[in-house]
């Protein structure tokens, strides 16, 4: 029989704490197990999160590889336009941010988004972190119709931990259903 070495490790700590007699015993390596069990428990509540976009619409429209991202500077999601652009071309597509009320004859494709963040305390934090709560993104045509439009609402319940998951990952869903079934 094998048994898994985390586990024989778990058996190890509390039977060295019952020996007795001249034993010498270093803290570091349980400090560092007891740190690396903490990233473990880190890792695992971020990786929870949103599993789905909310309110989206897509209305017939062409395809395109390129969009234009107009730049939002009352979001005060920092990492939200770098998580954006990241999930665009994971989907083949091409994005370029420009200022709002930037005039460019060569976007047929606009996406414009909003973005609202809460601050809380992550389990193994002491200090407040912003968090994406929620986003909405809109596809608009250069003459301002709407192509499609779509939403991240964060369902953040008394024992979810979706809050601390990133932003890239919270508005995949939202990006994929946004640019429809083309999207790869």
């Amino acid at each position: 029989m094998h048994i898994p070495r985390w586990c024989a490790l778990g058996w190890l700590l509390p039977l060295s704490l019952l020996q007795s007699g001249c034993a010498v015993f270093s803290a570091e390596p349980i400090w560092e197990l007891a740190k690396a069990g903490g990233a473990l428990v880190q890792g695992s509540l971020t990786e929870v999160g949103p599993s789905q976009a909310s309110n989206t619409v897509v209305y017939p429209h062409a395809s395109f590889s390129q969009l234009c991202v107009e730049y939002n500077r009352t979001s005060q999601a920092a990492d939200l336009l770098p998580a954006l652009i990241a999930e665009l071309q994971a989907q083949h597509v091409e994005g370029r941010v420009y200022e709002a009320g930037t005039r460019n004859d060569q976007c047929p494709v606009w996406l414009r988004y909003t973005a609202t963040i809460q601050w809380a305390v992550p389990p193994t934090g002491s200090d407040y972190r912003p968090y994406l709560d929620r986003a909405t993104l809109v596809l608009n045509a250069a003459d301002g119709s709407v192509l499609a439009t779509s939403s991240f609402v964060l369902d953040d319940g008394l024992l979810s931990m979706g809050r601390w998951a990133s932003t890239r990952d919270k508005l995949a869903p939202a990006v994929k259903a946004l640019l429809g079934p083309r999207a790869g």
